[in-house]
């Protein structure tokens, strides 16, 4: 026996992770630090106003749950296609083809459990970890442990404040460079409600593909829109081939936990798409992907009561926004949410406007909103307010957040 071999410490596991895991470790940890606190506050029986999270306040409408019920009566539980249930796949091939020059095929359409689940697949196909991503900003929270967890290499392109968030076509193809694979956009756009026109898509979509990139477009708020309808990027492209469309029913439909989104691609994307999701998560539900069809296909009453509700909810914020000194705001044309600048009342020594005043009014008034840091540089003085809240809870957050400011709390650090 070799006496000098050392001896193993079996009283202590020692556990490596991978550097994905690492990755979504190191992502900002301060995004939800406000909400987080918020909820530790109600938990202790305070009264607190949540202003901060896009979960619709809606049930989902009673005839999509009866259809649910129906196929879990007919024993619709086992496994699903990878691809999706056709039933699924042809009614989302046929709203696409309604709206669109381009004929859609349920062999188009790849369904996953929800929309950020079909983000990550999308982009798990189209880069290797160290490649370019290039996302417009202030963008959707969730891209950023997307992109970590991958290693991805995400160039920001600014869409500033001071053109109230707009989207900005120049500003994104001056960003592509040679190293670029990918342009991910989002609108309507979480956070700020700006929405491009079919001409900038257009551009955009012959540009990529001139460039040998690929085009990804989040359009999960596309049916939450005010003043004009929403046009899809695979309506405004000449040519599919470089595009993929990703879209949901969680904001639409007051279907956040159901967990039900899709990718709408062209070629050999697809079977790639379809080999991601046959691996990683084996199939959506069946009788939630058949009432996922079901909504899509009688949704027009429904989806119109929620965006009438939402349309009346950013009113009534843009209006009392607009009578308290010192804050600011424009009138989103679609979404959930309303980004407030609030750097005149907030003072940081960091320069995080957005991040002083959230802490500060829970502090103060027990009112929970999300600072915009997270969201990108070009939101860092503002908060975004939720319409995710009927008008009675709006009216008495927005009496706290009025109280707070002309009360002369101002000195947030």
């Amino acid at each position: 026996m070799n006496n000098n071999r050392k001896v193993m410490d079996v009283t202590k596991f020692n556990p490596r992770f991978s550097l994905q895991s690492e990755a979504l470790d190191s992502a900002d940890a301060d995004v939800w630090a406000v909400s987080d606190r918020a909820h530790e506050l109600a938990d202790k029986g305070e009264d607190v106003i949540f202003l901060c999270v896009g979960d619709p306040n809606f049930d989902t409408p009673e005839p999509i749950l009866d259809f649910a019920r129906a196929r879990l009566g007919v024993g619709r539980t086992h496994y699903s296609p990878a691809a999706g249930e056709a039933m699924l796949r042809r009614a989302i091939a046929d709203i696409e083809s309604k709206v669109s020059p381009h004929p859609c095929s349920p062999d188009d359409v790849v369904v996953f459990p929800g929309g950020t689940n079909a983000i990550y697949a999308v982009l798990s196909c189209l880069l290797n970890p160290g490649e370019e991503i290039v996302i417009p900003e202030p963008m959707y929270i969730g891209y950023v442990p997307i992109c970590d967890s991958l290693r991805l290499n995400v160039k920001r392109v600014a869409c500033p404040a001071e053109s109230n968030f707009a989207f900005d076509v120049d500003a994104i193809k001056a960003a592509i460079g040679d190293d670029t694979r990918v342009v991910m956009i989002n609108t309507p756009v979480n956070p700020t409600g700006a929405m491009a026109t079919p001409e900038q898509l257009r551009e955009l979509a012959a540009y990529c593909r001139e460039r040998d990139i690929w085009l990804v477009c989040d359009e999960m708020y596309s049916m939450i829109t005010f003043a004009r309808r929403h046009t899809s990027l695979r309506t405004a492209a000449k040519q599919l081939d470089n595009i993929v469309v990703i879209d949901g029913l969680s904001k639409s439909h007051a279907m956040s936990g159901w967990r039900l989104g899709w990718a709408v691609a062209h070629g050999p994307l697809v079977d790639r798409l379809i080999e991601f999701a046959g691996a990683t998560i084996f199939g959506c539900p069946q009788f939630i992907q058949e009432a996922a069809a079901f909504a899509l296909e009688f949704d027009t009453y429904f989806v119109k009561q929620m965006r009438d509700a939402y349309e009346k909810r950013r009113d009534l914020i843009v209006e009392r926004i607009g009578k308290i000194p010192g804050l600011s705001c424009y009138s989103p044309e679609a979404g959930m949410f309303v980004m407030v600048d609030v750097s005149q009342v907030a003072h940081s020594e960091e320069g995080n406007c957005g991040q002083a005043f959230a802490e500060a009014l829970l502090d103060a008034e027990r009112v929970s909103v999300l600072p915009g840091a997270p969201f990108g540089p070009s939101a860092v003085n503002h908060v975004r307010l939720t319409l995710a809240a009927d008008e009675g809870e709006l009216s008495r957050a927005l009496d706290r957040i009025e109280r707070f400011v002309t009360a002369g709390n101002r000195q947030a650090s």
